[in-house]
């Protein structure tokens, strides 16, 4: 479903992406893990044509992204934002239905509001959280608002950026849960940025790692531990020795 090949960006003397080589199977679930700063989020505004790599080529279902018609190309994703980024002016269900109230994808409002209903019910929000606004939520049921938005428009492709972050643990792996069951339920292709390795085990089928702009290892989740890349062991063990430099 996605192809990046020899993708390199730079801005102005930092080179974030140095060469990326990768592939994403359709219906897939792929984790691409790595440290701070290391071109994770680039990697992601590239695909979906936010940013315009500087060599090399990505595509999606066969069609490079700088020559896709945007709007059609942007409609075949959903995104869950590492910060909930939820409109606090609106309520609940208009943030849930904010595509299908506008654009290419617009239904009448009715039916918006019916579509926002069920996807709150699909993540565990009962209806009267419907007419809320995001500042009455706690952070996990505003995580779980931006998973419903996530999931409205019936995307074929869904980017998850830091999916638990700030959550505890309990509400870290409800929220770990229902990425699975909503992207194999849809048959979605996922591709999710995390640092938390409990999301990695329970979210993917295959690891990326990227570190210096590149591909390090990539392979299926259940060889992560046995990878033999020293910058993988280094990052899933935590430790402070190896290859992967701690800034100080």
């Amino acid at each position: 479903m996605i192809t990046l090949d020899k993708v390199c960006k730079r801005f102005d003397d930092n080179a974030v992406l140095r060469g990326v080589d990768l592939t994403i199977a359709k219906g897939s679930s792929m984790v691409i893990i790595g440290g701070s700063g290391t071109g994770k989020s680039v990697m992601l505004k590239c695909i979906l044509g936010l940013v315009t790599p500087d060599s090399g080529t990505i595509t999606v279902d066969g069609e490079d992204v700088t020559r896709a018609e945007r709007d059609a190309l942007l409609a075949r994703f959903g995104m869950l934002f590492q910060g909930g980024a939820l409109f606090d002016s609106l309520p609940v269900w208009q943030n849930v239905a904010f595509r299908l109230l506008r654009g290419a994808l617009a239904r009448p409002r009715d039916e918006a509001r019916a579509i926002a209903i069920e996807k709150l019910r699909r993540v565990g929000l009962k209806p009267d959280v419907a007419d809320r606004f995001p500042a009455e939520l706690s952070g996990g049921m505003q995580k779980r608002v931006g998973l419903a938005r996530a999931i409205a428009a019936e995307p074929e492709i869904i980017f998850f950026d830091e999916p638990t972050t700030g959550l505890d643990p309990i509400m870290a792996g409800v929220i770990n849960d229902l990425i699975r069951e909503i992207v194999s339920e849809m048959g979605a292709t996922a591709l999710t940025i995390t640092h938390d390795m409990s999301s990695v085990r329970a979210i993917a089928d295959h690891v990326a790692m990227l570190h210096d702009g590149v591909i390090q290892w990539t392979g299926p989740v259940s060889g992560m531990d046995q990878s033999g890349d020293p910058y993988v062991t280094q990052f899933i063990s935590g430790s402070a020795v190896g290859p992967i430099e701690a800034v100080r």
